[in-house]
């Protein structure tokens, strides 16, 4: 999935460089050019931040390194949510299920996420949906609890 990204940023004319950065930033975007901090161990997570880091590319707009500022902390959400759909459409949950995964950690390893992103995933389609949402013709995904059904049409 990382070079997956990777070869997607570059094809938006994106640098993607890892660079030793202070453990609490994960990455940074900016003036075309990713940052992901090279002391992540795992790909999986790498993956992840780099999503989201995509994600500023076309979603947000300026400096939004102060998150004091409501209008920064609006525009983070909307590059994570954008990361969240690219890595975990609601179509590969149901996958997933079909698959027979049962347990948050099978789905995130059959989704090469980190259980983290898919908790946070998970809560981002919750407010986006409320408790359930129909995936497609024939199956719900519930959200709380964490389930799929398949309907009779």
């Amino acid at each position: 999935m990382y070079e997956r990204l990777q070869s997607e940023a570059t094809s938006l004319n994106i640098e993607v460089l890892e660079k030793r950065m202070k453990k609490r930033i994960k990455g940074l975007y900016g003036d075309d050019v990713i940052f992901i901090n090279k002391e992540i161990e795992t790909t999986i997570e790498k993956a992840c931040v780099l999503a989201e880091e995509i994600g500023h590319h076309h979603t947000t707009v300026g400096d939004i390194l102060d998150l004091t500022k409501l209008s920064n902390v609006k525009q983070e959400k909307l590059a994570r949510n954008w990361a969240f759909r690219k890595l975990i459409p609601l179509n590969s949950l149901l996958k997933c299920f079909i698959h027979g995964c049962k347990s948050r950690f099978e789905i995130a390893e059959n989704l090469n996420v980190t259980e983290t992103f898919l908790e946070e995933c998970l809560e981002h389609y919750r407010e986006k949906y409320g408790k359930a949402v129909k995936v497609d013709k024939n199956h719900i995904l519930y959200l709380e609890p964490l389930a799929v059904y398949e309907t009779l049409e």
